[in-house]
């Protein structure tokens, strides 16, 4: 037979009460990513690793389905704006803009000054930002770089890490100019491709671009070249959680994850 008596109430006006706040759910740090309007593979990547009590967030910044030298440029003035569509409340810690090529092509300084217009408590990086400081952890200087590019793109890559004072042994991209084709390339091609471009001279292989879903083959590519792999999404999320206080180290997605 059920008990039909009715629930007793609580005998507390919760209205007239003020809420008990704790720390939130990102009570370790938040972090933010202004990703081009057509990007597909970072939020996955980012949010794949991303550790308990962190928050990832995300923002877009217009462009067309077009990667060239004038649409990176292009897209510049928009970043500030973006930036601010993030935690305007002032809590987030770190901020990125998370395209390797725009932030070379743009330059990191302007990038830089942009977020820190957007989002002014929170610290700017980008996405080339986090790869040289990935290298440069590694003590790595001379490497053999795979991207999606067109070479317009390329020269432009090799010139900036060549001025910050890294040797390319060997350069070759794809001459994809969509966003939505460097998005479809197949992990295994990725691997393959990454591979053939390695030089016995190169200290590691660098896989450049945010839409490549390399963050999928860097472990498997390392074991076989028996040399470091830094891959940019691999880099940016190092960066990120390195600069918000997070010292967090991953199995299976390469040293760089693991050891540093």
């Amino acid at each position: 037979m059920q008990n039909s008596d009715p629930p007793v109430k609580s005998q507390i006006d919760y209205a007239a009460l003020p809420p008990v706040f704790d720390a939130g759910a990102h009570h370790r740090a938040k972090i933010g990513f202004v990703l081009l309007a057509t990007e597909q593979t970072i939020e996955d990547d980012m949010m794949r690793l991303c550790p308990p009590g962190v928050g990832m967030h995300f923002t877009r910044a217009a462009n067309p389905d077009s990667i060239t030298v004038d649409s990176l440029l292009a897209q510049a003035p928009d970043l500030s704006r973006a930036a601010a569509t993030l935690l305007p409340d002032g809590s987030l810690d770190v901020i990125c803009y998370a395209c390797t090529s725009g932030s070379l092509v743009i330059g990191e300084d302007t990038v830089f000054a942009a977020l820190s217009a957007g989002a002014p408590t929170a610290v700017p990086t980008s996405l080339i930002t986090a790869v040289m400081r990935a290298l440069q952890a590694m003590q790595v200087s001379r490497i053999a770089v795979a991207t999606p590019y067109l070479d317009e793109v390329n020269r432009r890559e090799a010139e900036y890490m060549s001025a910050r004072g890294f040797e390319i042994c060997a350069m070759q991209g794809l001459q994809l100019e969509k966003d939505s084709d460097m998005v479809r390339v197949s992990p295994k091609f990725i691997h393959d491709f990454a591979a053939s471009i390695d030089r016995p001279d190169a200290e590691a292989v660098f896989i450049s671009c945010g839409a490549l879903r390399s963050l999928e083959i860097v472990d498997a590519l390392e074991n076989k070249l028996g040399k470091p792999v830094v891959c940019s999404n691999q880099a940016m999320l190092w960066d990120c959680l390195r600069r918000a206080g997070i010292a967090d180290q991953f199995s299976g997605y390469g040293r760089l994850l693991r050891d540093y």
